[in-house]
């Protein structure tokens, strides 16, 4: 018996259950926990994802889908943005107002090439409302995981409702486990030994996602 064998038994006999490995754990554990907390109209689940958006230090924009372009545009500027990288399938329309010079997702750029880009423009693969999460798969609207992590503003596009569940079983669900999931809550940040916060060390300092709505 394996030392893994072991704690895995302690872990069975704690939790009341046979000490031996079941036959298959696809089908001796129990899967009946919650899939969401709470029952929330679609509504209810859009807000709630805002405000653990919010909390979690990410700026939180409405737009509709026509509005979408100018608040992209409202936002590279506001931040400065002299040049944002661009997913390859991003809809062109998102950027049609701004003349912030584009960058491709090039797999030959270098992290020191990308660390001199200003933004990146992206859509997403699901939102969960009671995270606060923001998941990109790697789809060609989204780009590669390093376009993502090396700039230090980033601008994420989620569709509501669509794109909104209530909670990680759902989004869990919605998502390819062979793709290179990033799972995002707020900017990136970390905090030493006497809590002193510090932003974007290992991802952006900035994130600012856009609820859009309609079309």
């Amino acid at each position: 018996m394996s030392s893994r064998d072991v704690i895995l038994g302690r872990v069975r006999r704690a939790l009341g259950g046979p000490v031996e490995a079941p036959d298959s754990y696809a089908t001796a554990i129990d899967r009946g926990y919650l899939r969401e907390h709470g029952t929330r109209s679609t509504e209810q689940t859009v807000e709630l994802l805002a405000e653990n958006l919010a909390d979690y230090r990410a700026i939180v924009h409405r737009a509709t889908s026509e509005e979408l372009p100018a608040t992209i545009a409202r936002l590279l500027a506001g931040h400065g943005s002299r040049t944002v990288a661009v997913p390859p399938e991003l809809p062109e329309a998102w950027l049609a107002h701004t003349k912030t010079e584009r960058v491709a997702d090039d797999p030959k750029h270098t992290p020191a090439e990308l660390d001199q880009v200003d933004s990146v423009v992206t859509a997403c693969a699901v939102a969960v409302a009671e995270t606060g999460t923001i998941v990109l798969d790697g789809s060609p609207n989204q780009g590669r995981r390093r376009i993502t992590l090396v700039p230090d503003h980033h601008i994420c596009v989620v569709r509501v409702p669509d794109q909104v569940v209530s909670s990680v079983p759902q989004a869990l669900e919605r998502l390819d486990p062979t793709r290179p999931l990033t799972w995002i809550s707020g900017p990136s940040a970390t905090s030493d030994i006497e809590l002193d916060r510090v932003e974007g060390v290992h991802g952006p300092r900035t994130l600012e996602v856009v609820l859009v709505s309609g079309g």
